[in-house]
């Protein structure tokens, strides 16, 4: 019998992940070597300290639990750093708690989204509201500004092909299971490093996945160019030995796409969703044998 997680083992893997993230250099996206868009490595770490508790408060529904840490966020940094990780990191964090011993994380998470409520809805609306997101718009039907009429994860779906954090809950994090969890793997097994892993994750993710970010504040006008430019970073990180020398090219990416305000904020909080799911899963398989199979190069990667 596997003994039951603490929530404090949940609250440190989701600000390790949080930490690991912002200490690998995200071309556009804040980080230790970089910061932008009037928010600094500071914001981010308060952000995820302050959100690890009420995540992980399974006294309260999903939902709930959703708002209060968007809550808890605003009020230490009063900008929307972490709405896109808090929605991504509130299911996995529930489906590791929930886990059976016989069950793998995937197979609770499904369990998890497919279990959401109208009330989950209405919690996770008011917590858009109050983050506020950039280039929100508004939707023809259940909008975040009305009071929903559909479960949380019927609300996603509408959402999916706009969206890629809602596209998660529809497909049940695909994009995570089948690509970015195996991609950090190879690299991981490759260089040894779990910075120099994440970073192939964000380019991969961004080479192969349109940004839903970036869509929304531009269409769809960057995302070739931004596409391009992740797979010169995707192939020189892979040709590399020793990651090092790609800092050169990151450097130049990176100045590029924040002259052109491209931010790739979507992406960042998918790859730390990878991260979360990859020390959830060690929480119960510490040898770090990963189960979830696919082609670790990008290649089965679905777009939008």
């Amino acid at each position: 019998m596997t003994a039951p997680l603490r929530a404090a083992q949940l609250q440190d893997a989701y600000c390790q992940a949080c930490e690991t993230e912002l200490r690998a250099f995200k071309p556009g996206n804040v980080s230790v070597y970089s910061a932008t868009h009037d928010m600094s490595v500071d914001d981010f770490r308060l952000s995820a300290a302050a959100s690890a508790t009420p995540l992980c408060d399974f006294r309260r529904p999903l939902g709930e639990r959703i708002f209060r840490a968007v809550s808890a966020t605003r009020e230490r940094v009063r900008c929307n750093t972490n709405l896109g990780i808090v929605l991504l990191a509130a299911p996995l964090l529930q489906a590791c708690i929930a886990r059976a011993n016989n069950e793998s994380l995937r197979e609770s998470l499904g369990r998890v989204l497919n279990c959401t409520t109208r009330a989950d809805a209405d919690w996770t609306y008011q917590a858009i509201r109050l983050a506020a997101p950039g280039g929100l718009g508004e939707a023809s039907d259940q909008d975040v500004r009305a009071a929903p009429r559909v479960t949380l994860l019927e609300a996603m779906a509408l959402a999916a092909e706009r969206d890629r954090i809602a596209w998660q809950y529809r497909y049940g994090y695909s994009d995570i299971f089948d690509f970015s969890v195996p991609v950090y793997h190879n690299a991981l097994s490759r260089w040894g490093d779990d910075e120099w892993a994440t970073v192939g994750v964000f380019a991969a993710l961004l080479r192969w996945i349109p940004d839903s970010h970036i869509e929304r504040k531009f269409g769809t006008r960057f995302s070739p160019v931004v596409a391009e430019k992740m797979k010169l970073v995707s192939l020189a990180l892979s040709e590399a030995d020793h990651p090092e020398p790609v800092m050169e090219l990151l450097r130049e990416v990176d100045s590029e796409f924040k002259s052109a305000g491209i931010n790739p904020g979507t992406t960042a909080d998918l790859t730390v969703a990878s991260l979360l799911a990859v020390k959830l899963d060690a929480l119960r398989n510490p040898w770090g044998l990963s189960s979830h199979g696919a082609a670790a190069d990008g290649s089965g990667a679905r777009k939008q």
